[in-house]
């Protein structure tokens, strides 16, 4: 249920002026009586039906149906006796608010039938002003019909993306949660029982090195080995959580784009076997910043990813179908393309950006061996 404040309909295709138009308009119409008795009956319905439809925002249970039976009373009496027939779009709009299935139905039905035999009488009741506004007394009906659903069915939407968006959260704070626990779990099958092999050596080469030296000094290589050992399985490991796999990666973009309502097309082969991890976790930085750049600012309806590796290079394609970079391709800013191009450059790699029909992002990263690497991070 909206606040009151925000009584005024919104994505109804109207403009908030239009509704205001609406507040105002029915003075016109009572003023058009001749009798004062009548005038001041007219202007006492208005402020009682706007009070009512304050007070149907902010209460709740049996008094929201109260007021908006009030409301539905004084907007059948405006239309037969003033032939303003406006006010029954304020309570569609307020109808479309309540979310309780069988009160929606109920408020929804009753008010559709009282609007058109109101309008129907008003035919007969107030024919010249009737035909002079036909048009928009149409309109309205078809309003009736049409904005409680509008408005029910957005609002739900909008209840499902919070949940969505919730549900989200707490899936990330337990993927954290879960990485954390793995790993520490990594860390003590990694070096916990080689640790405590080392403390055991050191104990008995303490031991040894006075009685038998030869053996104390097998038991401090034995040592030596270990620690290597451990280290060489720590790096790896941390190499190993400090990399983004390209193939992982594609699958979050295809993700995203999913959500964002584009379609995915792919080429190529996500499973690299010519690129070094540390190439294959900048272009994956490089994928997602691309991807997440169509997303904001391209206004695409579908999105293209290619992937060619060779034994000389690695290259990577994002094209959109949207509106373009807007001539700042030579500036790249606001659009992450110098992050990008930071990033390739760490690993040798290029950027060139063609937009024609959208853009096209080629991204282009020379081979190396995984030695070289290797030993660079060394």
């Amino acid at each position: 249920m909206q606040s009151w404040y925000n009584i005024f309909p919104k994505n109804t295709g109207l403009s908030i002026y239009v509704w205001i138009i609406f507040c105002l308009l029915p003075f016109y119409f009572i003023f058009r009586s001749s009798s004062m008795l009548e005038i001041t009956f007219g202007i006492m319905m208005i402020l009682l039906f706007f009070i009512s439809y304050r007070l149907s925002f902010i209460s709740k249970g049996g008094l929201v149906y109260l007021w908006v039976g009030i409301e539905m009373l004084i907007s059948i009496g405006m239309t037969l006796f003033y032939g303003y027939v406006y006010f029954a779009l304020f309570l569609a709009f307020f109808i479309g608010n309540i979310q309780s299935k069988i009160g929606f139905i109920t408020l929804y039905v009753v008010h559709l039938l009282t609007t058109i035999v109101a309008v129907s009488l008003s035919f007969f009741t107030q024919t010249e002003l009737f035909f002079a506004q036909f048009p928009f007394i149409i309109i309205s009906v078809i309003g009736v019909i049409l904005l409680p659903f509008n408005t029910y069915n957005r609002i739900k939407q909008e209840k499902l993306e919070g949940q969505l968006e919730d549900a989200n959260k707490r899936i990330s704070q337990l993927m954290v949660i879960e990485e954390r626990q793995r790993i520490a779990r990594d860390l003590h099958d990694t070096l916990g029982q080689k640790l405590s092999l080392i403390g055991l050596k050191s104990d008995l080469a303490r031991k040894l090195i006075e009685i038998n030296p030869e053996s104390a000094k097998n038991e401090m290589s034995d040592i030596n080995q270990t620690a290597r050992t451990a280290l060489k399985e720590v790096r790896e490991m941390v190499s190993e959580m400090r990399g983004a796999k390209l193939e992982e990666e594609l699958i979050h973009v295809q993700q995203i784009l999913k959500a964002a309502e584009m379609e995915f097309v792919f080429e190529g082969n996500a499973q690299l076997q010519n690129t070094p991890l540390l190439v294959e976790n900048v272009v994956s930085m490089c994928l997602k910043e691309a991807v997440t750049n169509v997303i904001k600012h391209s206004h695409a309806t579908s999105c293209k990813i290619v992937i060619n590796e060779s034994a000389d290079e690695l290259q990577i394609i994002v094209q959109d179908n949207g509106i373009g970079i807007l001539g700042k391709v030579d500036s790249s800013e606001g659009y992450g393309l110098r992050g990008i191009r930071e990033r390739l450059e760490f690993v040798n790699g290029s950027l060139d950006i063609t937009v024609l029909d959208g853009s096209k992002l080629d991204i282009r990263v020379p081979n190396i061996t995984q030695q070289t690497t290797k030993e660079g991070l060394t």
